[in-house]
């Protein structure tokens, strides 16, 4: 059980209605490796597939972040191009499950969200948050930039916003901001709020004409099926620019301030 707390989790959680909960946790402010990315991926496809899933809810779980994006422990340990581009990839394969997953997704982002953590919300069709859910894109202070979550940022809150965000990587937009941008759709003055008005608004989602909900889905991922191709070749750009010795030190002094 220790060895599992360390490494994180990714759990489902179907409930009577036809919501499921997909929660990921990890005790490094929620951070991502790429074993629980996959877990992502491999959940999202199969939810999208359960007949009984009506509408999935995207959480993180026990830390007051939602998530902290990459995992920097990881990454420090890479050492070759190929593993590298994989290790990127990760957030662009979790981005294409959601896209193509068939249920509507709700993002439930209870508190800050940093670089792939906004990629996430970005990802979701419909987001809310709480007032705690500062967002940032650090990635350019680390050597690199938001190159594979860019897309789905951009989408969301438009190329000037997206801009702001990725040039400023040290600095907090608060969750007002990213409403007011789009990139959420409600923020609540709580958590308690938040999850009361989720549990209102996905039992909602479910008294609708599932069919419905799954040509809304498609209709609102229309113009993004090149990203079968452009994710992964965003995340060889950061592949490339992580190994250099810039990155590598920058990543270095974040790793001994974080």
């Amino acid at each position: 059980m220790e060895d599992i707390i360390h490494q994180g989790y990714v759990r489902s959680d179907i409930r009577d209605n036809g919501i499921a909960h997909l929660a990921f946790y990890h005790p490094n402010h929620n951070s991502l490796p790429s074993h629980l990315l996959q877990a992502l991926v491999d959940a999202l496809r199969t939810l999208g597939e359960d007949t009984g899933v009506r509408v999935i809810v995207l959480r993180s779980d026990e830390h007051k972040t939602f998530c902290a994006g990459a995992s920097f422990d990881e990454l420090v340990a890479i050492h070759d191009v190929e593993t590298s581009n994989r290790f990127f990839s990760g957030f662009g394969r979790v981005l294409n499950a959601m896209r193509t997953c068939p249920k509507i997704i709700v993002g439930r982002i209870h508190g800050k969200a940093v670089g792939g953590g906004v990629g996430l919300a970005a990802g979701t069709d419909y987001c809310m948050a709480s007032c705690y859910a500062s967002v940032r894109l650090s990635e350019l202070a680390v050597g690199f930039g938001p190159f594979v979550i860019g897309p789905a940022v951009e989408r969301k809150i438009g190329k000037a916003a997206f801009c702001q965000m990725a040039l400023n990587p040290s600095e907090w937009q608060t969750a007002a901001w990213a409403k007011e941008k789009g990139l959420f759709q409600e923020v609540f003055d709580t958590v308690e709020q938040l999850d009361a008005y989720i549990e209102h608004f996905t039992q909602q989602l479910c008294s609708y004409h599932p069919d419905a909900l799954r040509e809304l889905k498609h209709i609102f991922w229309q113009g993004t099926e090149h990203w079968e191709q452009l994710l992964p070749e965003r995340a060889a750009i950061s592949g490339r620019l992580a190994l250099s010795d810039f990155s590598r030190r920058a990543i270095e002094a974040f790793k001994k301030k974080a």
